[in-house]
């Protein structure tokens, strides 16, 4: 069976494709899903799939060692970090980095990840805004997941993460990307594993499931 490990950033995206990936390799395929930082530890440690999705410069780290195929190598998706509110709540403002900065402060509880690449970015935001100390002192930082549920379980009142990955939770709703100066564009690609047989055309299937109109749905944008 097929075997892909991936980063949570495309994970509706998968669910929705799941069946044409399947169709175009005429085989059931394994997802397994989790934050890029933790995907590059376990590989790190000898786990192998057949291909892998990741931030860009994982992609990349992985090829240079030699663990994943260079050549295979292909930019699939682009996000932007995301703020959520519980579905009916007020949106606050967040037009603006002095706006953000002031709900920051402002709010009483709020949600990120650890291992994610929207949680390692929003860690630094909040050390560039000098805000790190109060920030935190409020936080709950996942080990890994979907934020959002935090919202809908009541414990956090704004959620952070990959705008993807936001709206795969039901009873929450994304106020919108973070302004510009406080966000960032990652970038997700796949590459096959080194001397995987069915890596390539498990990543070619992929590709293929990645048109526009699917990742515009999904929350992302095309390469």
């Amino acid at each position: 069976m097929p075997r892909l490990m991936s980063t949570l950033a495309i994970a509706g995206l998968l669910r929705a494709a799941r069946p044409s990936i399947e169709a175009a390799l005429g085989a059931p395929i394994e997802v397994d899903l989790a934050p890029t930082r933790a995907l590059e530890a376990r590989i790190r440690a000898g786990e192998r799939a057949d291909a892998a999705v990741l931030t860009a410069e994982a992609i990349a780290a992985l090829g240079a060692e030699g663990v994943l195929d260079s050549a295979t190598a292909r930019p699939l998706a682009h996000s932007r970090v995301g703020l959520a509110v519980k579905a009916g709540a007020p949106h606050p403002d967040i037009s603006s980095v002095d706006a953000l900065r002031r709900l920051l402060l402002a709010v009483p509880t709020l949600c990120y990840s650890r291992a994610g690449a929207s949680g390692i970015f929003f860690a630094d935001l909040i050390e560039r805004l000098g805000i790190a100390a109060e920030v935190n002192a409020k936080a709950i930082v996942i080990p890994q997941g979907f934020t959002a549920e935090r919202l809908v379980s009541g414990e956090a009142a704004i959620a952070f993460q990959q705008v993807s990955e936001l709206i795969e939770v039901t009873g929450i709703e994304v106020v919108g990307p973070l302004p510009e100066g406080a966000n960032t564009l990652a970038v997700f690609s796949g590459a096959a594993f080194a001397g995987s047989a069915t890596g390539r055309a498990l990543l070619d299937a992929l590709a293929a499931a990645c048109t526009p109109e699917a990742l515009r749905a999904k929350g992302l944008d095309a390469p």
